[in-house]
């Protein structure tokens, strides 16, 4: 029998442990003040000791001040023109307790005329804490407020002028404190009722996005290693990858029957024996692999073969080289290979001619020789032990501005185009046959986002019939002409992205969006009934209203959302599933509220999430990843199960680089620590929810394999200490064999670079009992899967 699990156990579980706090005797607040440096007396670089200027709007100056209330310093801040700015420091609390915070503040001519508060103090990342605030001109004031710091074991603390708004005016801040009023005091426990079974879990909660954006998809899926290929910028522009060889004004760039794209370079040779030619440096290459390419040159016959080199060195003997035969008037193509005999990462590729008049090259391809079908190696082997069941393609932003016609036919005549929603220049070499390419590889569903943005009903239809339509079809023939005569038989299609956002391409008000996916839907349905539809959603008004005009005409209403650092290991690991929990509450409701889903279950894809914080170490929001979020991400998919009901589909982004959960270089590839915890729960996590409630901090969550003979326990552990979980079992019973991973560590900041010893892995070992106890890792996921009887 299924049951529907709770939502989450975390709300049950905070108010049994303040049940508990309040018939135990509340604790004895902990003695001290954690505030670092509260009275400012400590000075330290550019400020006080344990704290820094934070800027959200507007321009303010910072001081540290003499004298203060109690002693010889204070804080100060300054506004002439209006600023929403802080003094602010990290606090450690503990979680699950409550506060008081309290300070002092003075104030001068502070205006509020711009629609700030005024002087206060309040918490970043609990908002909306914070004291009363003090505007005009006042002498020293204190004020207080209390809070519940939920999850949070670190708060971010300001010293604030401003406050959700600008202010003007001067302001100082002295005698800062944190004082702990109570605190629950309970001991840890896991309790699994395994009679108690939800939904079953949909596969599709492992899925995958990749869009056309930084190193997602060219640099990290897709081998080609030449950027701007085709030449979309000018040989030699501070753009292009490519420099001119040979005298100066030798390449021009003829836009007179160009080979692609608007424009191709052609190169004047001196003549006399003298060379000229175009050059791409930093390739990446390995010693004794192989690397194959393809060349299109015209030009004038006098030019004389035309040699195509691959250096590694500086050396005369340190290049391998391709002579292609002396150019004629219609490009011809040359097949290129090479074998390398040293390894770098500045190597080059050399087009060059030495004899008379000019040649074009039209666009130049090298990729390794082990690449599949275009696709990366190295890469490919890691997405292959990701095995997600389902990719999201080709967007994202990017979608919005995309012609899907650009990515099919002949790919080196393709059309290069600016990327119209982010940063480069967009090949289009990985088009729709590609992308189908890569999911029949990798065994996984295709799921096509269409351009609802820019694009029009017109387009969509045909992109789909070219997907699906038999072969002898007007677009079927246009499909097999480009190689592919079986239809793909495409069955999940999103319509749009995020059109409730003014940075989307095609943005429009809500009343006219709805009648937009309507004519979409209808028209898509009526070429092919069978596929399933994916509108936009936003929780809020977006969603509320698509629900209600929208509900018959689409399967899935997608989601989003996306998590920064925040202060303190519990807090940052606990963000990723209160995202989920908030949005399955708010779909909850919606399914109770709205006539429109009487007797019509919608559930949700959650087509984009993860953590997004940090430096573009890889590209174009490139950003690394460490092990407090796998952290994140397991208790995310541990959410995901326990609200089975709702959630169809998620599809981590971007998978690549792109705040990815592999990275790689020019030569290498690796799991950061989500991908590894992904893959890990991929293969090994049940599919049948069971009734799972556990103490936090620690997040748990249990599910059965789909014969019902094992019971897969995961449980996330965002504390740097060992805990001996008690387990409490009903409705099944333990034989005792069965298997543990770990994902763990000493260090939350752990993290894997490739190419590198990892700094995180899965550890697998035989589990060793006993069975009412379970050792749980500090900083860490185990996944404890146990043989029933």
């Amino acid at each position: 029998m299924l049951f529907r699990l709770p939502a989450c156990a975390a709300p049950a579980l905070l108010a049994a442990a303040a049940s508990l706090s309040a018939a135990q005797g509340r604790a004895a607040p902990a003695p001290g003040n954690p505030v670092p440096n509260p009275s400012f007396e400590a000075g330290g670089p550019g400020g006080p000791a344990g704290w820094a200027p934070s800027r959200w709007t507007g321009e303010g100056t910072f001081e540290l001040a003499s004298p203060g209330r109690t002693g010889e310093r204070c804080v100060a801040i300054r506004s002439a023109s209006g600023a929403d700015v802080s003094w602010q420091a990290t606090v450690p609390v503990r979680i699950l307790s409550r506060y008081r915070l309290a300070g002092w503040i003075r104030t001068e001519g502070v205006d509020v005329a711009k629609g700030g508060r005024g002087a206060l103090f309040n918490i970043h990342d609990l908002q909306p804490v914070a004291t009363p605030a003090v505007a005009g001109t006042s002498g020293w004031t204190r004020v207080e407020v209390e809070f519940d710091t939920g999850l949070h074991d670190s708060i971010l603390l300001n010293c604030l002028l401003g406050g959700w708004g600008e202010v003007t005016g001067a302001a100082w801040y002295d005698d800062v404190m944190l004082e702990l009023l109570s605190t629950p005091e309970f001991e840890p426990g896991l309790v699994i009722d395994a009679g108690a079974v939800g939904e079953p879990i949909s596969k599709f909660i492992y899925g995958q996005f990749i869009e056309h954006l930084g190193r997602c998809i060219y640099g990290g899926i897709w081998a080609e290693m030449l950027e701007d290929r085709k030449f979309f910028f000018a040989v030699g522009a501070a753009e292009s990858p490519w420099r001119a060889r040979g005298e100066p004004g030798s390449v021009r760039m003829a836009t007179d029957s160009p080979f692609t794209g608007a424009q191709t370079p052609e190169i004047a040779l001196p003549g006399g024996g003298g060379a000229a030619g175009i050059v791409q440096g930093g390739l990446g290459l390995v010693a004794g692999r192989e690397y194959v390419g393809r060349i299109w040159l015209a030009g004038d016959p006098g030019a004389g073969e035309v040699e195509i080199a691959l250096v590694w060195g500086d050396a005369p003997a340190a290049r391998d080289a391709v002579r292609a035969p002396a150019p004629g008037p219609d490009y011809a193509r040359t097949e290129l290979w090479f074998t390398p005999g040293a390894t770098t990462d500045f190597g080059r590729l050399e087009v060059r001619a030495a004899g008379t008049g000019a040649f074009r090259v039209g666009a130049v391809s090298l990729m390794p020789a082990d690449n599949v079908h275009g696709l990366r190696a190295d890469t490919l082997a890691l997405l292959r032990e990701l095995d997600a069941p389902i990719y999201r393609w080709p967007g994202g932003n990017f979608v919005s501005g995309y012609d899907w016609r650009d990515g099919i036919g002949d790919r080196d005549r393709r059309p290069p185009r600016k990327n119209p929603a982010w940063r480069g220049i967009e090949p289009n070499d990985f088009g729709l046959d590609e992308f189908l390419a890569f999911c029949r590889e990798l065994g996984t569903e295709p799921y096509i986002a269409l351009n609802s943005g820019l694009g029009e009903v017109e387009s969509a239809v045909d992109e789909l019939r070219y997907a699906n339509d038999p072969p002898d079809s007007p677009l079927g023939q246009l499909r097999a002409a480009n190689g592919h005569p079986a239809p793909y038989g495409v069955h999940f299609w999103g319509i749009g992205n995020e059109m409730y956002g003014d940075w989307q391409l095609g943005h429009m008000p809500l009343a006219e969006y709805v009648q937009k996916h309507n004519r979409f839907a209808a028209a898509l349905r009526a070429a092919d009934p069978s596929i399933e539809l994916v509108g936009v959603g936003a929780v809020g008004p977006w969603s509320e209203t698509m629900l209600t005009a929208c509900a018959e005409h689409m399967d899935l209403l997608s989601e989003h959302f996306y998590r920064g650092e925040a202060p303190g290991l519990i807090a940052h690991v606990a963000q990723i599933p209160e995202a989920v929990r908030a949005i399955a509450a708010v779909h909850r409701r919606y399914r109770e509220t709205l006539p429109s889903l009487a007797g019509r279950a919608i559930r949700i894809a959650l087509d984009e999430w993860n953590y997004w914080y940090g430096p573009a170490e890889y590209g174009e929001i490139g950003t690394r990843y460490f092990l407090k979020d796998a952290l994140g991400i397991a208790a995310g998919l541990q959410e995901y199960a326990r609200n089975s009901d709702l959630y169809f589909m998620a599809n981590y982004a971007q998978t690549v680089n792109v705040i990815g959960c592999i990275k790689t270089t020019k030569t290498a590839a690796a799991f950061d620590p989500p991908g590894l915890v992904l893959s890990l729960y991929r293969r090994q996590f049940g599919v049948l929810p069971v009734a799972t409630t556990c103490a936090p901090p620690l997040d748990a969550m249990a599910a059965l394999t789909a014969d019902g003979r094992v019971l897969t326990i995961g449980v996330v552990n965002p504390t740097r200490e060992a805990v001996e979980l008690p387990l409490s079992l009903a409705g099944a019973a333990l034989a005792g064999p069965g298997t543990v991973w770990r994902i763990a560590g000493d260090d939350p900041q752990a993290s894997n670079t490739p190419g590198e010893p990892p700094g995180v892995v899965v550890e697998e070992e035989p589990f060793a009992g006993p069975l009412d106890r379970l050792a749980v890792a500090p900083c860490g996921v185990t996944l404890f899967a146990l043989d029933l009887e």
